[in-house]
Formats: C-alpha cells, sequence, structure tokens
C-alpha cells in the first residue's frame, strides 16, 4: 500500500518530534498515560521498617529538654538560635529554620542547608530548591500558596550547613534530632515528606537508604511518612525522576483521598 507523500512527511516530522522529546523506544502497543492517579489504588501491604543493626545515636540529652520546652514555634527558633553544643554552628552564616506556612498539610525535611541556603537563612533556595518547587508544583503544592490545605512547609534535619556540603554525620543528627522532633510536633503536619536518606535515616530510625524505602509509606508517631530522592539527586541523576513522579502521585493520592 503506497503512502501519499503529505501524510509520509507529516508522519515522518511527528517521529522525530517525538525523538527530540526522548520518545525514542516503544515500551508497549497501547499509551499509558502516566500522569493519571487512580481513583481507588490498590492497597499495598505494609512493610516493616528495619532498624539498624548497629543503632544510630540516640537524640542528645541536653538538646532534648530544650526542645521539649518551647511551646511554639517562635520558641523553638530562638532556643536553637540560642544552642552552642552543635559544632556546625561556628562555621554557619545563618540558621535555617524552615520556609513556608507551618499550617501546611505537607512538612517536607530535607538533609541540611548547602551554601546558597546559608547565606539567605532559607531552605532549599539554590538548585535544588528551585527543582523541589517544581516537583510539589506538578501536584498542586508551593510554599507561598495562601491556602494551607495547597502549601508545603520546608525544613532540614541540621539547620547548620556542613563544611563542603557533606551529609550530616550521625552525632550531628542525634544532636539536633530532638529541635526537629519538636518542629514536627508543633506543625503537627497530615504527611512528612523525607528528601533522601539522611533524613530518611535520621526521622525513621534505620540504616535503610532511600532506594530501598521509597515507593511505600512508613510511620512516624502516627503520621504518614513517604521518602524520595533528594532533588539533588536528580540533578547528578535524570533516571531518577521517573521513581520520585511515582513517589509524588503517591503523596497527591494520599491528599486527595483525605481533602
Amino acid at each position: 500500500m503506497s503512502v501519499p507523500q503529505t501524510d509520509r512527511e507529516v508522519w515522518l516530522a511527528a517521529l522525530a518530534w517525538q525523538i527530540e522529546l526522548g520518545a525514542d523506544e516503544a515500551i508497549g502497543e497501547r499509551p499509558v498515560d502516566r500522569f493519571e492517579v487512580a481513583a481507588t489504588p490498590k492497597a499495598r501491604p505494609p512493610e516493616p521498617v528495619l532498624l539498624a543493626t548497629s543503632p544510630l545515636p540516640a537524640p542528645d540529652q541536653g538538646s532534648q529538654g530544650l526542645a521539649a520546652a518551647c511551646a511554639d514555634l517562635a520558641g523553638l527558633r530562638a532556643t536553637m538560635a540560642a544552642f552552642d553544643g552543635c559544632a556546625l554552628k561556628q562555621g554557619a552564616r545563618n540558621l535555617v529554620f524552615a520556609d513556608g506556612d507551618p499550617r501546611a498539610r505537607v512538612m517536607v525535611i530535607g538533609e541540611a542547608p548547602g551554601r546558597e541556603e546559608d547565606r539567605e537563612g532559607l531552605p532549599f533556595v539554590g538548585r535544588s530548591g528551585q527543582l523541589l518547587d517544581r516537583m510539589l508544583a506538578a501536584i498542586g503544592l508551593s510554599r507561598r500558596a495562601e491556602d494551607p490545605r495547597d502549601a508545603a512547609y520546608i525544613t532540614n534535619v541540621l539547620p547548620w550547613r556542613p563544611p563542603q556540603n557533606r551529609d550530616p554525620s550521625g552525632d550531628e543528627a542525634a544532636m539536633m534530632l530532638p529541635f526537629l522532633f519538636r518542629h514536627m510536633e508543633l506543625a503537627a503536619p497530615e504527611i512528612l515528606l523525607l528528601l533522601g536518606s539522611p533524613a530518611a535515616r535520621a526521622v525513621l530510625a534505620t540504616e535503610q537508604g532511600v532506594t530501598r524505602l521509597r515507593g511505600r509509606w512508613q510511620d512516624w508517631r502516627g503520621v504518614p511518612v513517604l521518602a524520595t530522592f533528594h532533588p539533588a539527586a536528580l540533578l547528578r541523576d535524570g533516571s531518577k525522576k521517573r521513581e520520585v513522579w511515582a513517589d509524588l502521585l503517591m503523596l497527591k493520592a494520599r491528599l486527595d483521598a483525605v481533602a
């Protein structure tokens, strides 16, 4: 069967456009809408979070008492700013406390500030932060939303930048965990979104990395927890974007289910 030349040119142009967008191989005979969230997603049997075989350091007793005495977020911030027990404070420019609406349904927790965050005193304002904003916007959330139902509240395990942007050490995380946990209690989010292995390990008290933890719901003191890759990991390896998108759809489905 011969194909009219005009139709052939149209089809070839359409094929070239798909290849330019990255659709360069056929996966199945029927198209799949990966932006669609199933109305009634199938329940997945819960999987236990395995605790570390060699436990992570216990929360620091000194910071625990200080954190417990904080009655509100303003008091917590002031107490953390005055706390001299963590050596990271000596090399940091600013305390990086939080950003967004503390009334938000979703609280996002990363690992530690970077250079831009240290300079501005706000979490996730560099390249990773710009990507995080786009990730949240894709499911209808924003740190700048006026309605708490559409807002995201963002913080980190550590409020001060580690040298050379290294991962937080176990001792540093243990020292600051009481402040983070009190922060979570005072903000009282419906859902916690943990970005990266250091944040997931600190909050969930596990040695498992985010690769094993992602894709299934966890729990922190009765609050649903979802762990996924840190935006910085996506900037290094774009192949992880598909997994993160699946995690974000899980988050959106849960928010929609209890809206």
